[in-house]
């Protein structure tokens, strides 16, 4: 049970109240924005909330037990508030937003009532929506071990145990020239050989889009110039002249494991799983069945 603080449950117990809400949004880059629906701005926990936004939200929904609780939140495009081209960008995936019932009149006066995660954000014209997760939304992600003939751990993960500050598995160049929306032709690459960072990141490390990742794609080679291609189109702001750190990435086959990282002692996969075909198979004459391995005899 949610306890509120005396003094705002006096002010609740009046009648007449001067409540009003206010927003906390902290991206993963450590950015922190405040917004109110009230008429002016509010300050507290060293941040201004801007009453400009036109932020308002839905009525939350709210259970018992484990479901996920679900609520909206609306408001205006604003360079000084939340910019298109940086929802684009990705700059607000996964951003905390805490919720406050807040005493326009005494802002020490407040509760905190909710705090989740931005989920999917709409945007129409001039206005956006996003959904806001609660904590729950976490216990709905698959958890434990999974058994599949490719390796089931993340490149450079405790169990993986792969360091991808290795100079072998890391690059840094610079944009030489955008060819397409999702692919730019790079320098500082040469060393390595085509294909070597497809399935990795690419991360951008200076200019607009400073702090951004992609997918990379597709990584070769054209005329003695490395090209990258990501999934998806590249961020705002990358142009010519940008600067880049990219590292290899893994299709996660046992192959790639041994002779690309040395890393085969770590192979969380199962290469030798009966497949689909095996497991509707059916004896035959003169085929062997003796229950012994179908592969060391090979």
């Amino acid at each position: 049970m949610r306890a509120v603080p005396p003094a705002l449950q006096a002010r609740l117990d009046t009648g007449c109240t001067t409540l009003c809400r206010c927003w906390q949004l902290e991206r993963q880059d450590g950015v922190r924005l405040g917004f109110t629906d009230h008429d002016r701005d509010l300050t507290f926990d060293g941040l201004v909330h801007r009453a400009a936004s036109g932020l308002t939200a839905s009525a939350a929904t709210a259970s018992l037990g484990l479901s996920i609780d679900t609520q909206s939140v609306e408001g205006a495009l604003q360079g000084d508030a939340i910019d298109d081209a940086d929802i684009e960008a990705g700059r607000y995936d996964g951003a905390v937003i805490r919720q406050f019932l807040v005493d326009w009149q005494s802002v020490d006066i407040r509760l905190l009532q909710s705090v989740g995660t931005l989920g999917a954000i709409t945007r129409r014209g001039a206005a956006f929506e996003a959904e806001v997760l609660g904590l729950s939304a976490a216990l709905n992600q698959p958890v434990g071990r999974t058994f599949m003939r490719r390796c089931s751990q993340v490149l450079g993960d405790s169990r993986c145990g792969v360091d991808l500050d290795d100079p072998s598995f890391r690059g840094t160049g610079v944009v030489e020239a955008v060819e397409t929306p999702a692919r730019v032709r790079v320098t500082g690459l040469a060393a390595f050989d085509a294909g070597w960072f497809e399935g990795g990141i690419v991360s951008w490390t200076e200019g607009a889009a400073a702090g951004l990742t992609g997918a990379v794609r597709y990584h070769g080679l054209t005329d003695g110039a490395a090209v990258i291609e990501t999934w998806g189109d590249l961020p705002a702001g990358v142009d010519a002249g940008s600067a880049f750190s990219i590292r290899a990435g893994c299709d996660k086959r046992i192959e790639t494991c041994a002779g690309k990282f040395g890393n085969l002692s770590n192979f969380r996969g199962f290469p030798h799983m009966p497949g689909d075909d095996w497991a509707a198979g059916y004896p035959d004459e003169g085929g062997k069945h003796d229950g012994g391995s179908l592969f060391n005899d090979r």
